[in-house]
């Protein structure tokens, strides 16, 4: 399985760079993309009655030509509904002219029970909103219920944002090419594509990394190599520490959720740094992590002197005023040799909203260290206002711009989970599931991307192994799933990793 994912400029580029290799040309590709389609509706509905083949006037119609003429030649009874002939000279008219099936004006189109429809109207690169009787056709089909097999992506959606371009298509299965593109795991786009089979069309890897491609689907095949793994002569402290602010008397149970994620996901060492008020409530469900008073910046550099943490964790329990935010930068400016790495979760985002050019400009020093930010949307709006108002972003820009902004690698939390890192790099999760929708699972979220940094991975491998341990942890749960059972469910998980 390949994990890039190609916008539809680069996905452009690989289909040049192929041709320009040769020995296959431009209808040869669309041949190969129009098989692919046919295959998949024979082997998904050998039994389907009809097929309604929708074909717009580029490539993706094409595509559409190819898909009618194989299925035609197979026997299946098809119907071709089209916007307007192919421009003259392309490839796409090329596959016209090589299809025998009677072509019908797509206002005449209204999908028949049991039939199935293929949607080759317009695909990923889709620019402006879908009016007029293409919206007609996909309103029809919708409440049809109908079996959906659209070619690259549901007509409708943008392949570089997921965004729904007035109206699309509710695919059963989507079938791509080569590679699939940001469309297709941004929200909402995502829900439209229904299972996406990525089809072989003889676009080459080398011809791909060409593209200069900097997005990846999250997966572990692509950074399990890094997972750590401890040592025969391990001990506690070389398998990394983790340090966790908590909060007041009544706001403990944040910092214990993420200290407890830290263990389980690996750190040999995790301390609770508790204030003295809170010391009670906190040391009464601590066991194997250390509890260490910290009231003042003087107590926390005294911990940072004596224990060597690798990793700090800040935010969680901790409230949100301008204080917080003032004691998150000062234990920026004084990381330099005495810790490699900060997470920042929860009420450190928001209090740092109160000080953001102080934040932004302290971001920019030569010392500052390796920065993780795991904001959810709303928390993302109040630190990075300029760049969540911007509509003409995607969820994947805005995290990308949010990294290189703050200096810092950015989770930008959700359904669609997106991991930015300064230079450009970016993951999009693909495991989400709304069983992590309750209180207190992006403090366990903070934990294991501490406990991973904390034992040297990678820090972009890091923060993308940890988004997805942190999805596959929930999945494995099930019904039911509270955060406190969060940090025990990852056991299985990490242990499927460091085998």
């Amino acid at each position: 399985m390949a994990f890039e994912l190609l916008t539809p400029s680069e996905m452009a580029e690989a289909d040049r760079l192929t041709i320009a290799a040769g020995p296959v040309d431009g209808i040869g590709l669309m041949r190969r993309a129009g098989c692919s389609v046919a295959d998949v509706v024979l082997q998904r509905f050998p039994g389907a009655k009809a097929v309604h083949v929708l074909c717009g006037p580029g490539n993706n119609g094409g595509d559409g030509y190819v898909a009618a003429r194989l299925l035609a030649e197979s026997g299946v009874a098809v119907r071709l509904f089209a916007t307007a002939a192919p421009r003259s000279g392309g490839d796409a008219a090329l596959a016209a002219a090589e299809c025998s099936v009677k072509v019908e004006p797509l206002a005449a189109f209204a999908p028949e029970s049991g039939a199935i429809v293929v949607d080759a109207l317009y695909g990923a690169g889709l620019s402006k909103p879908l009016d007029g009787e293409v919206v007609e056709a996909i309103t029809r089909t919708n409440s049809a219920v109908v079996p959906v097999i659209s070619v690259d992506l549901p007509s409708g959606v943008s392949g570089a944002s997921g965004e729904i371009m007035g109206s699309a298509f509710q695919a059963t299965v989507t079938v791509t090419f080569a590679r699939k593109k940001p469309g297709h795991l941004l929200y909402p786009g995502r829900a439209q594509c229904g299972e996406v089979v990525v089809a072989d069309i003889g676009i080459a890897a080398a011809i791909v990394g060409a593209t200069s491609v900097r997005c990846f689907e999250n997966d572990p095949a692509w950074w399990r190599r890094h997972f750590p793994s401890p040592a025969n002569d391990a001990h506690k402290y070389s398998r990394g520490h983790v340090g966790v602010f908590s909060g007041g008397p009544s706001a403990t149970g944040a910092a214990r959720l993420s200290a407890m994620a830290a263990a389980r996901a690996g750190a040999g060492a995790v301390t609770v740094l508790s204030p003295g008020a809170a010391l009670a409530a906190n040391a009464a469900h601590l066991t194997s992590i250390i509890l260490r008073r910290s009231d003042t910046l003087q107590d926390a550099l005294a911990f940072l002197g004596a224990r060597k943490p690798e990793v700090l964790v800040y935010g969680p329990g901790l409230g949100s005023e301008p204080e917080i935010g003032r004691f998150a930068l000062e234990l920026m400016s004084v990381a330099e040799g005495r810790f490699a790495a900060l997470v920042l979760d929860a009420d450190g985002i928001t209090s740092l909203s109160h000080r953001r050019a102080a934040f932004f400009e302290a971001r920019k020093r030569p010392n500052a260290p390796a920065l993780v930010l795991t904001p959810h949307h709303g928390e993302f709006g109040r630190l990075f206002p300029g760049i969540a108002a911007d509509a003409s972003l995607s969820k994947l820009e805005r995290a990308r711009a949010a990294a290189a902004k703050a200096n810092a690698i950015i989770i930008y939390k959700g359904p669609d989970t997106v991991i930015a890192v300064p230079d450009g790099r970016a993951a999009i999760n693909a495991n989400g599931t709304s069983l992590l929708a309750t209180a207190g699972s992006g403090d366990v979220l903070s934990g294991i991307v501490a406990a991973l940094l904390a034992q040297r991975m990678p820090a972009f491998e890091a923060a993308c192994a940890a988004v997805w341990i942190h999805a596959e942890a929930a999945r494995r749960f099930g019904p039911g799933l509270i955060a406190e059972d969060l940090p025990l469910a990852l056991r299985e998980v990490v242990a499927g990793l460091s085998g």
